[in-house]
């Protein structure tokens, strides 16, 4: 029976244990033999990852039992962690990533007398000490080719990225000088050496400060010296990209030749490149993206197959899976539910698999026969842990912003199968500000999203100008206006749903991480159009977070999208939300992990300390152990719950069952 209850009071079986519990996704996929093994998240062991197994016969193994923790550290956001080969003898040899150490480990995990894993590199007390990522296992040089990042010194800027060979045997496990570095060509960024099927070139990506990688990037080129161990990378080039122009992919084709996936027309489109001319060819002009921003090292959005073709993700906001003809340029889309992939994909002989998701299903492990055109979820299947008349309905909208400029966003409507509102009633919306800022929100199930509009709250996620699926131009519209242009988009599609009827104008909320958690300060500091906001790990003070206040990753990330600080130091002050804290009306919670090193918790106590005294209701919640985005199952619970209870006091509604978040003033 359906009953009639005011919006944001419905009860809901999608509880915040529940949502926590299907936090993650499978990532870095990949094939060893006849398995696929992937890594997975375990929210409530704490956060970790591990790795798990698909056999043959279809069983799903846990591979790597606590403690280990593959993930690594590499720019912060980490890299592909893992990588394998399958022996004749003994099994697969693994090598992965351990998060507590950072350190290189091999593991025989099938061989009755491999042991436990064993580290293959050293450690060092210097700074963040030394960090791998990439790994390519080459048993026949007896060595893995990585990326290494070191630090030399105690300072977050204080650091060397470099490619490196670590030999298998342990020899280099207590000793640095026995990692041998491949190239003496110097950047601040690289990838993982992509070797070309004789093993005589290696190809990667590389980038400097001040860019960040889908700014400017170059695809280099160079020799492999020798067969056998010893051999290094001679004759650097760069063969493709530079200033403007980001190349996003590196991968070498059966025959030898590279695909290269740039952005220099506007769009990430796959290109053919003659390594000895540089002359290149579109294989699939569209105004289209076939790869995104390069947040981690290793991602994949192609790969290219034995036969010829290669398959790609592709699509302008919902995705596609995709089989392309080089010779033709014919591509032919995978049929399927899915409308989003992870930037994972890996082929093993006809097979490719990846991980992909839907508005009605979770990412899951995907395989696309490329003989028959069969795709079907092979592991961490989909299934519903509720009804799925619980899930929302998401929209595809297109508002119109400032300037008359297109603004992307999903829209979800509360929807319960359970629940009706009252007729004279308008709901609550929250608008979702994503991460990044060069980022996007995929269109996919979120049990996150479920929480709220089962329980009669809306949620509309803005892919404001600077987000990425819609071309360079989008992408470059929040060039030198962060703060102004997301906060500007943000506003617009909260503004056209009250407009139109969809949304209560009086009870409009604004919430983002990272990046979006600045968005939402800066929302709530400069509109006075949301009666609440959930601000989680925020950057809050462009000049502290510009000068020595990040990482090294993203250390000059505001000089193209703030301006340079020498230049227009002003600007870092009056758009910063720390500057600006009498100007906050709207009550809020601010949500921040203790160990976060790219926006560290001293920005968002000084933020608090700012507030005390103010009359704005507020709440702050610090939680040990959580880095940049929270990993454990109880640090989600109580972040849903204290965001549900400030819904709940900002539109004065009743939910039963939540505990009250303690505001203060």
């Amino acid at each position: 029976m359906v009953s009639t209850t005011p919006y944001g009071a419905w009860q809901s079986p999608i509880d915040a244990e529940l949502a926590a519990a299907h936090d993650g996704r499978p990532d870095f996929v990949g094939t060893v033999g006849d398995e696929v093994w992937w890594v997975a998240c375990r929210p409530a062991e704490d956060g970790r990852r591990t790795l798990v197994r698909r056999r043959p016969d279809g069983a799903e193994v846990t591979a790597l039992a606590a403690p280990w923790d593959v993930r690594s550290r590499v720019l912060e956001y980490g890299g592909t962690p893992w990588a394998a080969v399958p022996r004749a003898a003994g099994g697969p040899l693994v090598l992965f990533v351990h998060f507590a150490d950072q350190r290189l480990y091999a593991w025989e995990p099938d061989d009755p007398a491999g042991g436990a894993p064993r580290p293959l590199t050293p450690l060092s007390a210097v700074g963040g000490g030394l960090r791998w990522a990439d790994p390519v296992l080459l048993p026949e040089r007896g060595e893995a080719w990585c990326v290494l990042e070191e630090f030399t010194g105690d300072g977050p800027r204080d650091v060397r990225r470099v490619l490196a060979a670590v030999p298998l045997d342990g020899s280099a496990a207590g000793d640095r000088g026995a990692v041998r570095e491949l190239s003496d060509d110097r950047h601040r960024f690289v990838t993982g050496p992509r070797l070309s099927p004789d093993g005589r070139r290696a190809a990667w990506i590389a980038w400097d400060h001040p860019r960040m990688p889908w700014d400017g990037s170059e695809l280099k080129l160079a020799d492999v010296t020798a067969e056998g161990p010893g051999a290094l990378l001679s004759g650097a080039r760069t063969v493709m990209g530079g200033a403007g122009e980001a190349v996003a992919q590196v991968e070498w084709a059966p025959d030898g030749r590279l695909l290269a996936v740039t952005d220099r027309t506007g769009w990430w489109n796959l290109h053919r490149l003659d390594a000895v001319t540089g002359e290149s060819v579109n294989l699939c002009r569209r105004e289209e993206e076939f790869a995104g921003p390069l947040w981690k090292v290793g991602q994949r959005w192609f790969v290219p197959l034995a036969a010829g073709p290669v398959a790609v993700v592709h699509g302008r906001g919902a995705q596609a899976l995709g089989i392309l003809d080089p010779e033709t340029g014919e591509l032919v889309d995978a049929a399927g539910p899915w409308t989003e992939w992870a930037p994972t994909l890996v082929a093993g002989g006809t097979r490719v698999i990846g991980v992909a998701a839907s508005p009605r299903t979770a990412y899951e492990v995907v395989e696309l026969d490329t003989c028959t055109g069969r795709a079907r979820a092979i592991g961490a299947r989909h299934t519903d842990a509720v009804d799925p008349a619980y899930y929302p309905e998401p929209l595809i909208r297109t508002f119109t912003g400032p300037d008359g400029r297109d603004i992307h966003a999903h829209v979800y409507p509360p929807h319960s199968p359970d629940h009706t509102a009252p007729a004279d009633e308008q709901p609550p919306f929250v608008v979702w500000a994503h991460g990044g800022p060069t980022s996007r929100s995929p269109l996919v199930l979120d049990l996150e999203i479920a929480y709220f509009t089962s329980r009669g709250i809306g949620v509309a996620q803005v892919n404001y100008g600077g987000s990425t699926g819609y071309g360079r131009e989008y992408r470059d519209r929040l060039r030198e206006r962060w703060g102004i242009v997301d906060v500007e988009d943000c506003a617009a599609v909260a503004e056209a749903l009250a407009e139109e009827g969809t949304a209560d104008r009086d009870r409009l909320a604004i919430r983002g991480g990272s990046a979006g958690g600045w968005t939402t300060a800066a929302s709530l500091v400069s509109t006075g159009l949301y009666a609440c906001g959930a601000i989680s790990y925020p950057v809050l003070d462009l000049t502290t977070w510009a000068n020595g206040g990040t990482h090294d990753f993203e250390s000059r990330y505001l000089e193209s999208l703030v301006g340079p600080s020498a230049e227009v130091p002003g600007r870092y002050r009056d758009r910063s939300p720390l500057s600006r804290v009498d100007r906050v009306s709207a009550p809020f919670v601010l949500l921040q992990g203790l160990e976060d090193p790219i926006c560290p918790a001293a920005q968002s106590e000084r933020f608090v300390e700012a507030m005390a005294g103010r009359g704005v209701p507020h709440a702050y919640l610090a939680f040990e152990g959580e880095g940049h985005g929270f990993r454990r199952a109880t640090s989600m619970v109580r972040a849903l719950h204290a965001e549900l209870s400030l819904y709940a006091q900002a539109f004065g509604i009743e939910v039963p069952g939540v505990p009250v978040l303690e505001l203060v003033k």
